[in-house]
């Protein structure tokens, strides 16, 4: 079982502070799915162990791209806070995590670009996939500096997944092409995200209508500020 978060990760001892509508509830059911993807995890790795070959010091994951949803991208920061809210090592974090971020606006810059030159959508997304940008929460000796709070994504990398019918699998995993294995089917992961990204939503009474459409990488995670502003709570203030 995935262990419950110290009091410092808990969400009360962060959105208090800053006068947030209490969230627990929904941080309680995303640490449920959390719990849930290391224990599929487990099974398969114990169902196929020649096929899962995670180990300690391994972090091909930990270079894949890709983006985080509101709620998840909440609880990573609200981990951080509590974990460096000061000090050289967050200073550290936070420059990777500005370098990232600006690797991967050029990235969708240059995509932007190729696709407006007439290049074709499938094979801009191929060159997408092969993408590759290290974690700003890895450290130097290939570790993540969260991992106990780490996204639903980085606990299912390394067994069979699929997502709107197209298969993926680790390329250092042990797993053979053209075999059945049990797998794990993201859009279903991907819509309780969604919906704890709703709850989070109501739960504040945000003005904004598609706040828990926002989708966003982990470097902007930990560079954002998911102040009241942010959430969209109350009206909206006005400049100058």
């Amino acid at each position: 079982m995935f262990p419950t978060p110290p009091d410092a990760l808990r969400p009360a001892a962060f959105f208090e502070e800053i006068m947030i509508p209490d969230l627990s509830a929904v941080f309680e059911a995303y640490e449920r799915l959390q719990m849930e993807a290391d224990a599929v995890f487990a099974r398969v790795r114990e169902g196929v162990p020649e096929g899962v070959r995670c180990r300690e010091g391994c972090a091909d994951c930990c270079h894949a791209l890709f983006d985080l949803s509101l709620v998840e991208a909440m609880y990573i920061n609200r981990a951080f806070l509590a974990a460096f809210d000061h000090g050289p090592r967050r200073s550290e974090i936070m420059a990777r995590a500005s370098k990232v971020d600006r690797d991967l606006t050029k990235f969708k810059r240059d995509m932007y670009h190729a696709e407006k030159n007439g290049e074709a959508p499938g094979d801009i997304m191929i060159s997408a996939a092969g993408l590759k940008s290290p974690c700003p929460l890895l450290d130097e000796n290939n570790r993540c500096l969260l991992y106990a709070a780490r996204p639903i994504t980085c606990r299912i990398y390394g067994v069979p997944t699929a997502i709107a019918g197209q298969a993926h699998v680790c390329g250092f995993s042990g797993f053979e092409k053209g075999k059945p294995y049990p797998t794990v089917y993201l859009d279903k992961i991907h819509a309780r995200l969604d919906e704890m990204g709703r709850d989070v939503k109501e739960a504040v009474n945000s003005r904004f209508s598609a706040l828990h459409e926002v989708y966003v990488p982990l470097s902007m995670a930990l560079l954002t500020n998911y102040d009241e502003r942010y959430l969209g709570i109350g009206p909206a203030k006005k400049e100058g």
